[in-house]
Protein backbone atom coordinates (compact mmCIF):
# COMPACT_ATOMS: atom_id res chain seq x y z
CA UNK A 1 0.00 0.00 0.00
CA UNK A 2 1.71 3.15 -1.44
CA UNK A 3 0.38 5.96 1.38
CA UNK A 4 -2.42 3.58 3.19
CA UNK A 5 -2.71 5.87 6.49
CA UNK A 6 -5.32 8.12 5.46
CA UNK A 7 -9.11 8.18 3.65
CA UNK A 8 -8.75 5.78 1.34
CA UNK A 9 -5.25 4.43 1.64
CA UNK A 10 -6.79 3.54 5.38
CA UNK A 11 -9.83 2.24 4.48
CA UNK A 12 -8.27 -0.16 1.93
CA UNK A 13 -5.33 -0.99 4.10
CA UNK A 14 -7.75 -1.86 6.62
CA UNK A 15 -10.13 -3.84 4.58
CA UNK A 16 -7.36 -6.09 3.67
CA UNK A 17 -6.31 -6.81 7.25
CA UNK A 18 -10.05 -7.70 7.82
CA UNK A 19 -9.34 -10.54 4.94
CA UNK A 20 -6.32 -11.89 6.88
CA UNK A 21 -4.05 -10.13 4.20
CA UNK A 22 -0.76 -9.56 4.84
CA UNK A 23 0.01 -5.25 4.60
CA UNK A 24 2.58 -3.74 4.05
CA UNK A 25 2.35 0.17 4.52
CA UNK A 26 4.91 2.49 2.65
CA UNK A 27 4.10 6.40 4.29
CA UNK A 28 5.98 9.35 5.62
CA UNK A 29 5.60 8.50 8.73
CA UNK A 30 2.93 12.02 9.39
CA UNK A 31 0.23 9.89 10.36
CA UNK A 32 0.03 6.58 12.50
CA UNK A 33 -0.56 3.51 10.33
CA UNK A 34 -3.59 0.59 11.06
CA UNK A 35 -2.14 -1.71 13.88
CA UNK A 36 -1.41 -4.59 12.26
CA UNK A 37 0.44 -3.42 9.26
CA UNK A 38 3.96 -3.82 8.17
CA UNK A 39 5.30 -0.20 7.90
CA UNK A 40 7.94 1.43 5.55
CA UNK A 41 8.83 4.75 5.64
CA UNK A 42 9.83 6.74 2.76
CA UNK A 43 9.14 10.29 0.58
CA UNK A 44 8.54 9.33 -2.51
CA UNK A 45 9.03 13.23 -3.96
CA UNK A 46 12.70 12.80 -2.98
CA UNK A 47 15.61 11.51 -4.84
CA UNK A 48 16.11 8.49 -2.45
CA UNK A 49 12.50 8.42 -1.46
CA UNK A 50 11.63 4.81 -2.52
CA UNK A 51 14.87 3.57 -0.75
CA UNK A 52 12.88 1.43 1.70
CA UNK A 53 11.50 -0.44 -1.34
CA UNK A 54 14.49 -1.58 -3.24
CA UNK A 55 14.74 -4.79 -2.06
CA UNK A 56 14.18 -8.23 -3.05
CA UNK A 57 10.74 -8.80 -0.87
CA UNK A 58 7.54 -9.70 -3.60
CA UNK A 59 3.74 -8.75 -3.52
CA UNK A 60 0.65 -9.65 -4.99
CA UNK A 61 -0.51 -6.12 -5.75
CA UNK A 62 0.25 -2.44 -5.06
CA UNK A 63 -2.37 -0.08 -4.29
CA UNK A 64 -1.50 3.35 -5.19
CA UNK A 65 -3.56 6.92 -4.47
CA UNK A 66 -1.34 9.25 -5.63
CA UNK A 67 -2.64 12.57 -6.73
CA UNK A 68 -0.47 15.21 -7.39
CA UNK A 69 3.00 14.28 -9.82
CA UNK A 70 2.89 11.78 -12.32
CA UNK A 71 6.22 10.97 -12.44
CA UNK A 72 6.24 10.06 -8.67
CA UNK A 73 3.80 6.71 -9.86
CA UNK A 74 6.35 6.68 -13.16
CA UNK A 75 8.77 5.70 -10.69
CA UNK A 76 7.55 3.65 -8.12
CA UNK A 77 5.94 1.39 -10.78
CA UNK A 78 9.19 1.09 -12.28
CA UNK A 79 11.08 0.05 -9.36
CA UNK A 80 8.04 -2.71 -8.27
CA UNK A 81 8.17 -3.83 -12.16
CA UNK A 82 9.16 -7.44 -11.40
CA UNK A 83 8.30 -7.39 -7.49
CA UNK A 84 4.70 -7.01 -8.21
CA UNK A 85 1.96 -9.05 -9.98
CA UNK A 86 -0.46 -5.79 -10.39
CA UNK A 87 -0.86 -2.32 -9.60
CA UNK A 88 -4.08 -0.83 -8.54
CA UNK A 89 -4.03 3.03 -9.50
CA UNK A 90 -7.08 4.80 -7.58
CA UNK A 91 -7.60 7.11 -10.18
CA UNK A 92 -10.77 9.58 -10.64
CA UNK A 93 -13.54 9.85 -13.03
CA UNK A 94 -12.09 13.83 -13.35
CA UNK A 95 -9.85 12.02 -16.09
CA UNK A 96 -12.24 12.38 -18.76
CA UNK A 97 -12.79 15.39 -21.28
CA UNK A 98 -15.63 17.86 -19.65
CA UNK A 99 -18.48 17.75 -20.21
CA UNK A 100 -18.76 13.84 -20.01
CA UNK A 101 -20.69 12.40 -22.59
CA UNK A 102 -23.98 10.97 -21.19
CA UNK A 103 -24.21 6.75 -20.86
CA UNK A 104 -20.32 6.69 -22.27
CA UNK A 105 -18.60 5.06 -18.85
CA UNK A 106 -15.03 4.07 -19.62
CA UNK A 107 -15.15 4.52 -23.20
CA UNK A 108 -15.55 8.32 -22.85
CA UNK A 109 -12.89 10.51 -24.20
CA UNK A 110 -9.78 11.17 -21.58
CA UNK A 111 -7.60 13.95 -21.02
CA UNK A 112 -3.95 14.48 -22.49
CA UNK A 113 -1.32 13.45 -19.57
CA UNK A 114 2.27 12.35 -19.49
CA UNK A 115 3.62 9.80 -17.11
CA UNK A 116 6.82 12.07 -16.92
CA UNK A 117 4.61 14.93 -15.77
CA UNK A 118 5.63 17.29 -12.61
CA UNK A 119 3.40 19.00 -10.45
CA UNK A 120 2.68 21.61 -12.84
CA UNK A 121 -0.28 19.93 -14.33
CA UNK A 122 -3.75 20.28 -13.34
CA UNK A 123 -5.67 17.68 -10.79
CA UNK A 124 -7.33 16.00 -14.37
CA UNK A 125 -4.09 15.47 -16.08
CA UNK A 126 -2.62 14.39 -13.30
CA UNK A 127 -4.49 11.68 -12.64
CA UNK A 128 -4.52 10.55 -16.19
CA UNK A 129 -0.89 10.99 -16.54
CA UNK A 130 -0.36 8.52 -13.44
CA UNK A 131 -2.83 6.25 -15.16
CA UNK A 132 -0.35 5.92 -18.05
CA UNK A 133 2.33 5.52 -15.91
CA UNK A 134 0.81 2.02 -14.35
CA UNK A 135 -0.16 1.26 -17.77
CA UNK A 136 3.38 1.93 -19.44
CA UNK A 137 5.05 -0.81 -16.78
CA UNK A 138 2.03 -3.14 -16.11
CA UNK A 139 -0.09 -3.27 -19.12
CA UNK A 140 -3.33 -5.13 -18.52
CA UNK A 141 -2.16 -5.79 -15.33
CA UNK A 142 -2.27 -2.13 -14.44
CA UNK A 143 -6.08 -1.35 -12.60
CA UNK A 144 -7.22 1.98 -12.56
CA UNK A 145 -10.27 2.66 -10.07
CA UNK A 146 -11.45 6.11 -11.31
CA UNK A 147 -13.37 7.28 -8.49
CA UNK A 148 -15.85 9.93 -8.11
CA UNK A 149 -17.25 11.60 -4.96
CA UNK A 150 -15.99 9.59 -2.03
CA UNK A 151 -17.17 9.93 1.54
CA UNK A 152 -17.66 7.58 4.54
CA UNK A 153 -15.15 7.59 7.61
CA UNK A 154 -11.83 9.20 7.49
CA UNK A 155 -13.23 11.98 5.37
CA UNK A 156 -9.88 14.09 5.09
CA UNK A 157 -11.62 16.97 2.27
CA UNK A 158 -14.34 17.68 4.81
CA UNK A 159 -17.68 17.48 2.71
CA UNK A 160 -19.56 15.58 4.61
CA UNK A 161 -17.93 16.35 7.86
CA UNK A 162 -19.00 19.79 7.33
CA UNK A 163 -22.81 18.97 6.83
CA UNK A 164 -22.65 16.88 9.74
CA UNK A 165 -21.43 19.72 12.13
CA UNK A 166 -23.38 22.70 10.43
CA UNK A 167 -26.70 20.29 10.55
CA UNK A 168 -25.81 19.40 14.36
CA UNK A 169 -26.09 23.11 15.50
CA UNK A 170 -29.72 23.34 14.80
CA UNK A 171 -31.78 26.11 13.44
CA UNK A 172 -32.65 26.77 9.97
CA UNK A 173 -30.39 25.34 7.49
CA UNK A 174 -29.61 26.59 4.05
CA UNK A 175 -30.77 23.65 1.70
CA UNK A 176 -30.24 23.68 -2.10
CA UNK A 177 -32.67 22.40 -4.19
CA UNK A 178 -33.99 20.32 -5.84
CA UNK A 179 -34.89 18.31 -3.00
CA UNK A 180 -34.99 15.53 -4.97
CA UNK A 181 -31.95 15.73 -7.12
CA UNK A 182 -30.41 12.02 -7.17
CA UNK A 183 -26.76 12.26 -5.59
CA UNK A 184 -23.59 9.48 -6.85
CA UNK A 185 -20.99 9.30 -4.19
CA UNK A 186 -18.97 5.67 -3.18
CA UNK A 187 -18.55 5.43 0.42
CA UNK A 188 -14.79 4.51 1.08
CA UNK A 189 -15.22 1.24 2.55
CA UNK A 190 -17.16 0.41 -0.74
CA UNK A 191 -14.65 1.60 -3.01
CA UNK A 192 -11.80 -0.75 -0.87
CA UNK A 193 -14.41 -3.50 -0.93
CA UNK A 194 -14.77 -3.45 -4.57
CA UNK A 195 -11.16 -2.69 -4.81
CA UNK A 196 -10.13 -5.90 -2.77
CA UNK A 197 -12.22 -7.87 -4.66
CA UNK A 198 -10.85 -6.75 -7.93
CA UNK A 199 -7.54 -7.58 -7.34
CA UNK A 200 -8.70 -11.18 -6.07
CA UNK A 201 -10.69 -11.45 -9.53
CA UNK A 202 -7.52 -9.84 -11.21
CA UNK A 203 -9.17 -7.38 -13.38
CA UNK A 204 -6.99 -4.46 -14.79
CA UNK A 205 -7.91 -1.64 -17.26
CA UNK A 206 -10.51 1.16 -15.98
CA UNK A 207 -13.76 0.95 -13.90
CA UNK A 208 -15.77 3.94 -13.17
CA UNK A 209 -16.45 3.87 -9.32
CA UNK A 210 -19.36 5.44 -7.55
CA UNK A 211 -22.87 4.40 -6.90
CA UNK A 212 -25.66 4.38 -9.14
CA UNK A 213 -27.68 7.64 -10.18
CA UNK A 214 -30.33 8.45 -8.14
CA UNK A 215 -28.62 6.06 -5.56
CA UNK A 216 -30.06 9.12 -2.91
CA UNK A 217 -30.78 12.15 -2.89
CA UNK A 218 -29.85 15.95 -1.48
CA UNK A 219 -33.03 15.43 0.81
CA UNK A 220 -32.19 11.86 2.16
CA UNK A 221 -28.84 13.13 2.42
CA UNK A 222 -29.44 16.13 4.63
CA UNK A 223 -32.41 14.34 6.65
CA UNK A 224 -30.40 11.66 7.19
CA UNK A 225 -27.93 13.71 9.21
CA UNK A 226 -30.07 15.40 10.94
CA UNK A 227 -31.34 12.03 12.17
CA UNK A 228 -28.07 10.95 12.78
CA UNK A 229 -26.73 14.26 14.75
CA UNK A 230 -30.25 14.31 16.93
CA UNK A 231 -30.74 17.93 15.59
CA UNK A 232 -33.72 20.08 15.37
CA UNK A 233 -32.52 21.63 12.20
CA UNK A 234 -35.16 22.95 10.09
CA UNK A 235 -34.67 22.52 6.49
CA UNK A 236 -35.26 26.12 4.21
CA UNK A 237 -35.37 24.19 0.86
CA UNK A 238 -33.98 26.84 -1.54
CA UNK A 239 -33.75 27.02 -5.33
CA UNK A 240 -30.64 26.87 -7.18
CA UNK A 241 -31.54 30.49 -8.68
CA UNK A 242 -31.64 32.11 -5.30
CA UNK A 243 -28.24 30.34 -4.01
CA UNK A 244 -26.19 31.17 -7.11
CA UNK A 245 -27.49 34.51 -6.84
CA UNK A 246 -26.16 34.73 -3.79
CA UNK A 247 -22.75 34.12 -4.81
CA UNK A 248 -22.72 31.00 -3.44
CA UNK A 249 -20.47 28.30 -4.99
CA UNK A 250 -21.63 25.27 -5.67
CA UNK A 251 -19.44 22.08 -4.63
CA UNK A 252 -17.28 24.03 -2.18
CA UNK A 253 -19.55 26.66 -0.18
CA UNK A 254 -22.10 23.98 -0.03
CA UNK A 255 -20.16 20.73 -0.54
CA UNK A 256 -21.35 18.05 -2.50
CA UNK A 257 -24.54 19.71 -4.30
CA UNK A 258 -24.31 20.76 -7.82
CA UNK A 259 -27.05 23.08 -9.59
CA UNK A 260 -28.97 21.25 -12.57
CA UNK A 261 -26.73 21.31 -15.69
CA UNK A 262 -23.27 19.82 -16.80
CA UNK A 263 -21.34 19.47 -13.69
CA UNK A 264 -24.22 18.11 -12.43
CA UNK A 265 -25.00 15.52 -15.63
CA UNK A 266 -21.33 14.79 -15.28
CA UNK A 267 -20.37 14.44 -11.42
CA UNK A 268 -24.11 12.65 -10.45
CA UNK A 269 -25.51 10.94 -13.80
CA UNK A 270 -22.94 8.55 -14.50
CA UNK A 271 -22.52 5.11 -15.73
CA UNK A 272 -21.55 2.81 -13.64
CA UNK A 273 -23.02 -0.74 -15.55
CA UNK A 274 -18.85 -1.82 -15.71
CA UNK A 275 -18.07 -1.97 -11.85
CA UNK A 276 -21.82 -2.90 -11.14
CA UNK A 277 -21.61 -6.00 -13.54
CA UNK A 278 -18.15 -7.05 -11.68
CA UNK A 279 -19.65 -6.89 -8.21
CA UNK A 280 -19.89 -3.19 -6.89
CA UNK A 281 -22.43 -2.97 -3.94
CA UNK A 282 -23.36 0.16 -2.24
CA UNK A 283 -23.79 0.46 1.33
CA UNK A 284 -27.27 3.30 2.11
CA UNK A 285 -26.68 6.65 2.73
CA UNK A 286 -28.41 6.32 6.57
CA UNK A 287 -25.28 3.80 7.44
CA UNK A 288 -22.82 6.46 5.23
CA UNK A 289 -23.97 9.40 7.87
CA UNK A 290 -24.22 7.53 10.91
CA UNK A 291 -20.77 6.03 10.42
CA UNK A 292 -18.80 9.04 9.50
CA UNK A 293 -20.95 11.25 12.05
CA UNK A 294 -19.35 8.21 14.92
CA UNK A 295 -15.95 8.68 13.61
CA UNK A 296 -16.05 12.40 13.89
CA UNK A 297 -17.63 12.78 17.23
CA UNK A 298 -14.46 10.01 18.23
CA UNK A 299 -11.93 12.43 17.21
CA UNK A 300 -13.65 15.59 19.06
CA UNK A 301 -15.57 16.88 15.91
CA UNK A 302 -12.99 18.22 13.53
CA UNK A 303 -12.05 16.19 10.38
CA UNK A 304 -9.00 16.13 9.10
CA UNK A 305 -7.64 18.16 6.26
CA UNK A 306 -5.77 17.35 3.42
CA UNK A 307 -3.13 20.67 2.88
CA UNK A 308 -3.69 20.42 -0.87
CA UNK A 309 -6.91 21.20 -0.74
CA UNK A 310 -8.95 24.19 -0.06
CA UNK A 311 -11.25 24.37 3.03
CA UNK A 312 -14.94 23.79 1.96
CA UNK A 313 -18.31 25.37 4.03
CA UNK A 314 -20.54 27.88 3.77
CA UNK A 315 -19.94 31.10 6.57
CA UNK A 316 -22.76 31.41 8.54
CA UNK A 317 -22.70 35.20 7.38
CA UNK A 318 -24.03 34.46 4.03
CA UNK A 319 -26.06 31.72 4.96
CA UNK A 320 -28.19 33.77 7.37
CA UNK A 321 -28.52 36.24 4.54
CA UNK A 322 -30.18 34.13 2.67
CA UNK A 323 -32.11 32.85 4.51
CA UNK A 324 -33.57 35.93 5.64
CA UNK A 325 -34.70 36.68 2.14
CA UNK A 326 -37.08 33.25 2.52
CA UNK A 327 -40.29 33.29 3.62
Amino acid sequence: MLGGTEFAGRAISEGALARGWNVTVFHRGRHEPPQGVASLHGDRTTEDGLKALATDEKWDAVVDTWSAAPSVVRDSARLLDGRVKRYVYISSRSVYVFPEPDALGEDAPVVAGSPDDGDDVDYAAAKRGAELAAIDVFGDRALLVRAGLILGPYENIGRLPWWLNRIAKGGKVLAPGPRDAGLQYIDVRDLAAWTLDAIEQGLGGPFDLVSPPDHTTMQELLEACIHTTDSDAELVWTPPETILEAGIEPWMDLPIWLPPGEDYDTLHRGNVAKALSTGLRCRTVQETVADTWEWLQSIGGRAPQRPDRPTVGLDAETEAKVLCRRP
